[in-house]
């Protein structure tokens, strides 16, 4: 049997897909499992112990040009992200089970879905749903992808994040110090809703704890860490770092604060607690379906505005998020 996987958008999905895929490859043990991402996420699934072969699409391929490549080749193929490009791209296939999903809302996706997939999961997300109604319930993301694995006939579930870390990555980290507290540096920080002066202070105060805090960051932040460093809030900052090392500095860790980026998803995959800042359009939603997952977790919510009342408000419920956690344990889920 030959499945094929296909996810091309972002790395945090991607690692919420990784239980999904533990799943394929616990339902048809036998089979010859392959997985289609985009040179941005590759990564995450490079060592994926669930996988057989990471075929990487180029940018600027026609995803339908690239998924007749497998055409006669697949027995199963699942569309991991609820995207038209993993539509096209699985389709393409002619496999004779193609399934995937889209969001409640999305009528248009709905009916030309049918042109691509034999089966079609509906999500119950919507940003608009979630903030005219804040009870609205969205199941995390992980939960709504594993049920694409039962659509195509899978029985057996995985729940558990896979970020493979190695001996050579915690070498690799080696100099970053132990038991501190994770600042992931993401764009968002330096974005309404908070401040490049902002978080230096937030920093700061965090090292009211007594434990080193760390800061990692990728070229997204590139601009701002000169100042963080010239600052001298933090006893380290890493980056330039692989997926993996990345992933190592969360593992060494005590605690992760970071914005809604991967960063919140990685923390998960290494058990670590969790602070994560969401921006504050659509948090209702965000906060449900990108929440960290199954691990000791808070989250808050931007201010509207990057007055100083504001954001003096917004590290002051950080610090304090970061406090009631300091006394949770840590729940290695890989």
């Amino acid at each position: 049997m030959n499945v094929l996987l296909t996810r091309l958008d972002r790395v945090g999905d991607l690692i919420l897909s990784t239980p999904a895929i533990a799943s394929v490859r616990r339902s048809w043990p036998e089979a010859h499992v392959t997985i289609v991402c985009s040179p941005y996420n590759a990564t995450v699934v490079e060592r994926n112990p669930d996988v057989d072969a990471v075929v990487v699409k180029p940018a600027g391929t026609a995803p339908a040009a690239f998924g007749r490549r497998f055409r006669g080749q697949c027995d199963v193929a699942i569309a991991l992200a609820p995207c038209r490009p993993d539509f096209e791209l699985v389709g393409a296939t002619g496999a004779k089970v193609r399934v995937g999903y889209t969001y409640v809302r999305r009528y248009l996706a709905r009916l030309t879905a049918r042109a691509y997939l034999t089966k079609l999961g509906i999500s119950e997300a919507d940003p608009a749903l979630c903030e005219r109604r804040p009870g609205h319930v969205v199941r995390h993301e992980v939960e709504q992808v594993v049920d694409l694995v039962r659509l195509a006939g899978g029985r057996c579930v995985s729940r558990d994040l896979v970020v493979p870390i190695d001996d050579r990555d915690r070498s690799a980290v080696a100099n970053v110090p132990a038991g501190g507290i994770a600042v992931h540096l993401g764009a968002r920080w330096f974005s309404e809703g908070s401040s490049l002066e902002s978080t230096i202070r937030l920093i700061s105060d965090l090292r009211r704890f007594g434990l080193p805090v760390v800061g990692t960051y990728g070229v997204d932040a590139l601009e701002n860490i000169a100042a963080v460093r010239a600052a001298g809030v933090a006893e380290a900052l890493a980056g330039g770092l692989s997926f993996s090392e990345w992933a190592a500095v969360f593992e060494k860790s005590r605690l992760v604060v970071t914005v809604d980026t991967g960063a919140t998803h990685v923390a998960s995959a290494t058990g670590r607690p969790t602070v994560v800042l969401f921006e504050h359009r659509y948090f209702h939603l965000s906060s449900q379906e990108w929440s960290p997952y199954r691990v000791p977790s808070i989250c808050l919510r931007k201010p509207a505005t990057s007055r100083p009342a504001d954001l003096a408000a917004s590290r002051a419920a950080i610090v304090a998020a970061v406090e009631s956690l300091l006394g949770a344990p840590s729940v290695v889920r890989s």
